[in-house]
């Protein structure tokens, strides 16, 4: 009797689950991203703005485990029993339930709880692909969330009350005014709202006696010439800085 006790025993320990804690390898991600160890697809590095994204993740995945008690940690799928395979695809689905549901309430929206889904994907394809962490496919179950965004087209007259009435301009506190000038200057050069906070003075030139925008799209990584209208020029000197001629803090 005392063997089959004891084989029953380490029969169980070998099938134990072994975990391993998600938060700090969430962060050797953002590290191993930022150091290039991680590339895109292309070979290519990660951009600021897509780590810097990967870091509010991590920020709302702190906050998660911590409002809601919720440990989030990996197991090797392959050493999983058919009975734990079903534990451990319950408790993925759980965790997209609840970090959803945390985020609603927080007042997020679709597309912004759809993004942070999609970069926890991308972190369990790198701990599969890179790390070589056998997962399992749980990370397939996070369904990334989408909704169509209504785009607002201004008419002529509108875009022109924005720029000439002078009435309406007392009436704005200083950041509306700031919000306001940079709304305006997107509407005439067509720049992505990420592409205006990258200009610098040195993308301004003289020529002719007129002033023109000379700029690289951020995503596209094409050039082009812009020529400034004086209202645009004006915006421009109202808040020029020898670095970021858009931004006045």
């Amino acid at each position: 009797m005392s063997f089959l006790y004891f084989k029953g025993i380490n029969t169980t320990m070998l099938t134990m689950k072994k975990t391993t804690l998600i938060l700090p390898l969430f962060k050797q991600f953002i590290r191993d991203s930022e150091t290039g160890k991680r590339l895109k697809k292309n070979g290519n590095k990660i951009t600021k703005g897509t780590i810097n994204n990967y870091r509010y993740v991590l920020h709302n995945l702190i906050e998660f485990t911590s409002a809601e008690n919720f440990e989030l940690r990996i197991c090797d799928a392959q050493r999983l029993t058919k009975r734990e395979l079903a534990s451990e695809k319950n408790y993925w689905k759980k965790f997209y339930r609840k970090f959803s549901d945390f985020m609603y309430k927080k007042g997020c929206y679709d597309n912004y709880v759809g993004a942070n889904m999609k970069q926890i994907r991308t972190f369990f394809n790198y701990l599969k692909n890179e790390k070589h962490y056998n997962t399992g496919d749980f990370h397939k179950l996070f369904y990334v969330r989408k909704e169509e965004i209504a785009i607002l087209v201004l008419s002529p007259e509108q875009l022109k009350f924005l720029i000439h009435d002078t009435i309406f301009e007392t009436q704005l506190t200083l950041a509306e005014k700031r919000i306001k000038d940079i709304f305006v200057f997107g509407c005439i050069t067509g720049l992505r709202f990420s592409d205006i906070f990258r200009l610098t003075n040195k993308n301004f030139e003289f020529q002719n006696n007129e002033w023109y925008l000379k700029v690289k799209s951020k995503k596209t990584k094409s050039y082009s010439a812009i020529k400034l209208p004086t209202y645009a020029v004006d915006i421009v000197n109202k808040y020029k800085s020898p670095s970021l001629p858009l931004v006045c803090d």
